[in-house]
């Protein structure tokens, strides 16, 4: 039995000891953690934006816990990030601040008036240079502070206020996402 108990706390510490692997979707290694803000962030669930049947980018979303629902990340109970990786060169700087502008105005309900100058400024984060194919966009949720926007790892802007953070996951994870298939792969549903 002594042994029995050994060998299995053995086989246990090799198994935690293993790297975990990254998870590949449309040919984009995600890393199975990320660290923002000095906590480690999991990999909760990634899939691919589709439009007419083309691959426009790769979401990803990290938690310090595990969800299955919005609720928690729209509330701001769970720290977490949203990460894109650009796929298509159909993305445009242009394009993709439309597609912003559109995701706030269904997320808030049409009422962009108390966000507007929050959202110009998180523009920033796209209309720095062109985007590309090959982008990395990681947008980072701090409850009941706002968001912390990065370009390819390199800090862009901070945009504070928890309106502003409950609007943005709003696009993903709102009532009208953008894409409903995508919200349940990033929720790991």
């Amino acid at each position: 039995m002594k042994f029995t108990a050994s060998l299995a706390s053995f086989a246990l510490s090799i198994m935690l000891a293993l790297p975990v692997q990254a998870k590949e979707v449309a040919g984009v290694q995600l890393a199975p953690s990320i660290i923002e803000n000095d906590q480690v962030l999991e990999l909760n669930g990634a899939g691919v934006r589709l439009m007419f049947f083309i691959d426009l980018y790769v979401a990803a979303l990290y938690t310090k816990e595990p969800v299955t629902q919005a609720e928690p990340l729209l509330s701001g109970k769970v720290p977490a990030a949203v990460r894109l990786n650009i796929l298509s060169s159909l993305i445009t700087t242009k394009k993709m601040i439309e597609t912003v502008e559109e995701g706030f105005m269904r997320s808030t309900g049409g009422n962009l008036e108390p966000l507007r100058e929050r959202l110009n400024k998180f523009m920033e984060v796209f209309a720095k240079s062109e985007i590309k194919k090959g982008d990395q966009f990681t947008l980072v949720s701090e409850p009941n502070t706002g968001i912390i926007a990065y370009r390819n790892g390199q800090k862009v802007t901070t945009v504070a206020g928890e309106d502003f953070r409950r609007a943005l996951l709003g696009v993903w994870f709102g009532e009208e996402p953008a894409s409903k298939g995508l919200k349940r792969e990033m929720l790991g549903q």
